[in-house]
């Protein structure tokens, strides 16, 4: 599945490498070259992972993504730091100012995209293209197929995000507002009424074959998808 990935490196050479080898892969890339023009990017929409040179300019990688995990805002944005240091304290460093990921200069585009990969399935398994089932509900992304029980079922755009979401995050409850910011996106502005006006619409489209159970309203809290509905 295609996302948008930041790169904040200051080498020109190896961010165009990364870049182009991101968008081959299919991927959106935005570029900053140190950790003010990263956070301007941040601030005007979040990516779905950031790769981050150790030593930039300025403000260091490291004190980049310490910020970035002290915001509510941009606390889960997975995290991969690119650096040609290679001492385990270095990598524990790291690590410890909530980086998920760690790899070390000179990289292949070939691991660099596994790892990114690996990241996204710990961190933002609504960002892959892995098949998730959940109680006979099967979402397969890459092929935009939705089935209960083997029937086939048809989801709007919205109703696939959403349900695509809920699925990789099963029996955790979200906030209206955490639904806009993670399907819709912290950028664009709508009523939070919007989620349920969805919610109804994925329930509808999950009705023929029962599944529209699984999807709970949890009272003054939100909504989560469950395969043991209460």
């Amino acid at each position: 599945m295609a996302i948008t990935v930041l790169v904040v490196e200051d080498e020109p050479a190896i961010q165009e490498l990364v870049a182009v080898n991101l968008a081959h892969a299919g991927h959106h890339v935005i570029r900053a070259n140190d950790a003010d023009a990263a956070l301007r990017v941040v601030q005007a929409a979040l990516p779905d992972l950031m790769l981050i040179d150790w030593m930039l300019p300025g403000q260091s990688g490291v004190t980049l993504a310490r910020q970035l995990r002290s915001d509510a805002r941009t606390k889960d944005i997975p995290i991969i730091l690119l650096t040609a240091r290679a001492d385990e304290q270095d990598k524990i460093l790291g690590l410890e100012a909530g980086a998920d990921d760690y790899v070390t200069k000179p990289f292949s585009p070939r691991e660099l995209l596994a790892r990114i990969k690996a990241v996204l399935r710990r961190r933002a398994p609504q960002s892959t293209d892995d098949p998730v089932d959940l109680g006979g509900l099967r979402l397969e992304p890459a092929t935009h197929r939705v089935s209960g029980n083997g029937q086939p079922l048809s989801l709007g755009p919205t109703e696939f995000r959403l349900l695509h979401f809920l699925m990789t995050h099963a029996e955790r409850v979200h906030t209206r507002v955490q639904l806009l910011d993670r399907v819709w996106g912290d950028h664009v502005f709508v009523e939070e009424r919007t989620v349920d006006v969805h919610i109804r619409r994925l329930r509808k489209a999950l009705e023929p074959t029962g599944h529209d159970r699984l999807v709970e309203t949890v009272r003054g809290s939100g909504y989560r998808i469950s395969a043991r509905p209460g």
